[in-house]
């Protein structure tokens, strides 16, 4: 494990690289108490200042998935089984069990993937306008689809509170990493933009007490899709952020401390 340079938005975080199975893996934490788990969304661009807000009450420990962010990347990932198998080799590295795990958009389908799998290592589970789920009466439009001018209309309700994560000016860098980031999910979601079409048959293993957490005016998967999660999941409550949208933290920053009045629940 070798120390990696921070970047400035995660100046203050301590960073760690772990070799997991070849892949060299990324992770930040900041923070006492105990373990919070944050599996990220597509984009890093946003940064995770709602992590300072969880580092009060918790240890917060982000890792990079492989192909995204500051992590490496692996021909061998090319699944979200690959992923949550990747995700149980790095939390057998990090010694956790019985921690909170808490998951962003496909962040958050990881995190449900990985409860189905090991519900005993998981307190308590957090979900946030989470993917994965196909839901034919209400489905998540096609990101691939959509125009790049009209992406920040999609994260926000607000344009302008996606719009301040992006660049005025061209950035090649920023395009790079942006671009390498929704090429990796391209290649996890393997052609169907939906999600995993199994995922509903296997959702009642998810036994830990469960928060959703929706922006209630969210376009990129439709809040109307948490009907079907709270008939699916066994322990599971919904709180809808509103005038939000997919950016829920971002656009909304106090809703971080729904996130820690469920855990100290």
């Amino acid at each position: 494990m070798d120390d990696v340079p921070a970047n400035p938005a995660t100046a203050d975080f301590g960073t760690r690289t772990y070799d997991i199975n070849g892949v060299e893996t990324v992770v930040l934490t900041i923070g006492s108490g105990p373990p919070l788990v944050f599996l990220h969304g597509t984009g890093t661009f946003t940064g995770f200042e709602v992590a300072r807000q969880w580092a009060k009450t918790h240890t917060v420990i982000i890792p990079y998935h492989p192909g995204f962010g500051d992590s490496g990347d692996s021909d061998i990932l090319v699944a979200m089984d690959d992923y949550v198998l990747h995700y149980m080799d790095l939390f057998d590295a990090l010694g956790l069990n019985g921690f909170a795990l808490a998951g962003f958009s496909v962040g958050a389908w990881i995190a449900a993937e990985f409860a189905i799998r090991q519900p005993e290592r998981i307190g308590r589970l957090v979900l946030v306008g989470p993917a994965g789920l196909v839901v034919e009466e209400t489905p998540a439009p096609d990101l691939f689809q959509i125009a790049p001018e009209e992406l920040p209309s999609y994260l926000a309700h607000d344009p302008a509170a996606a719009l301040k994560y992006f660049p005025s000016e061209p950035d090649p860098d920023f395009d790079a990493r942006l671009g390498r980031e929704v090429g990796s999910l391209a290649k996890l979601l393997n052609g169907n933009p939906q999600g995993n079409p199994k995922l509903a048959a296997w959702v009642h293993r998810i036994s830990m007490p469960t928060l959703l957490l929706w922006g209630a005016e969210d376009r990129l998967r439709p809040a109307a899709q948490s009907k079907t999660w709270l008939e699916l999941l066994p322990d599971g409550r919904l709180e809808l952020v509103p005038a939000t949208g997919h950016l829920v933290f971002e656009e909304t920053p106090a809703a971080g401390t729904i996130v820690t009045d469920f855990l100290a629940g």
